[in-house]
């Protein structure tokens, strides 16, 4: 399948990854707490190896959104943010809902995310916690990028 682009007034929303800002990306996610410190080439490499929702105001990246999945049975959403001047919009729902609606996503058997502080928003999709938490198992290594060289 080829890459989708979705327009709402002056914002897009594309899955192209040639338009991704990977400075953008980066810059953002270095200082979120799930990522906090990740390298730029590790950025790099979970876009290629994604499937990658970029959020943009003009050719302002201001937002973004990446799946991992084998797009049938299992997807993972993470790394999702709008820049904190654009929230209050209803970007983060409209990024929401375009992943969501994505042809590639339908269907699946389990979707995934994890989330520190975004329940409320998670919830209006219909995703809940686990229903058996005491199912799934981890490896977490916190602090990883943090310690890591440049």
């Amino acid at each position: 399948m080829g890459h989708l682009d979705w327009q709402r007034d002056n914002y897009r929303i594309t899955t192209d990854p040639q338009r991704f800002d990977v400075d953008a990306i980066h810059s953002y996610l270095t200082r979120s707490y799930w990522a906090e410190g990740i390298p730029k080439s590790l950025v790099a490499r979970s876009i290629e190896g994604s499937l990658g929702f970029g959020l943009f105001e003009g050719e302002r990246q201001i937002g973004f959104a990446r799946i991992i999945s084998d797009r049938a049975t299992f997807a993972y959403l993470c790394d999702v943010y709008v820049l904190e001047e654009y929230r209050g919009q209803g970007l983060s729902k409209w990024l929401m809902e375009v992943v969501l609606s994505h042809p590639d996503l339908q269907g699946l058997r389990r979707f995934f995310l994890a989330t520190r502080d975004a329940h409320g928003l998670y919830a209006r999709f219909g995703f809940t916690p686990p229903g058996k938490p005491g199912n799934f198992m981890e490896i977490t290594r916190a602090g990883l990028y943090k310690s890591a060289p440049p």
